[in-house]
């Protein structure tokens, strides 16, 4: 199975009106990235986060004398994070990307029971605590949603027959 999730797109810099991190040029060959000015942006340092992620920086000591600064980054130097296996998540939204119609078949195929299963929840958060019993919490919520389902497609009648078969 070949996962399709889009690549989330958590800078706050796009919202803002400045280049996002996609605007800069991943150079795995080099371990750098281009910015949009042309400048190599070189690694400098790793980090591990409070979640276990290896984080790699990276940044140029241009970004000051940079005439498109401003549309880059409000603080002093413009520094691009990396996590150590981002590389999967680049080819899958290089995947989505060739499939553009992937999205819209998720949305109705997928999102729907999930969307469901949250509003049925109460939308943020499960009732039990520990991941054993958050499970079966789930799965109890899946096989209701199912039930549900069948019940409207096929009908009662054709329920309790498959269930004596």
């Amino acid at each position: 199975m070949t996962p399709l999730v889009p690549k989330p797109m958590t800078s706050g810099a796009k919202a803002d009106g400045r280049f996002g991190k996609q605007d800069f040029i991943d150079l795995p060959e080099q371990d750098a990235y281009r910015c949009p000015a042309g400048e190599t942006m070189k690694w400098r340092f790793n980090r591990i986060d409070e979640n276990g992620k290896l984080l790699r920086h990276y940044w140029t000591t241009k970004c000051p004398d940079c005439p498109i600064k401003a549309q880059c980054t409000a603080a002093k130097l413009r520094r691009v994070t990396r996590w150590e296996h981002e590389g999967v998540l680049d080819a899958m939204q290089r995947r989505l990307d060739q499939r553009p119609d992937t999205m819209r078949v998720r949305r109705r195929t997928v999102e729907h029971p999930f969307g469901t299963l949250k509003a049925w929840m109460g939308a943020t958060h499960f009732r039990t605590k520990t991941l054993k019993r958050v499970r079966t919490e789930m799965s109890l919520q899946v096989l209701a949603y199912n039930l549900k389902r069948v019940i409207a497609i096929k009908g009662v009648g054709a329920l309790l027959a498959a269930a004596r078969a």
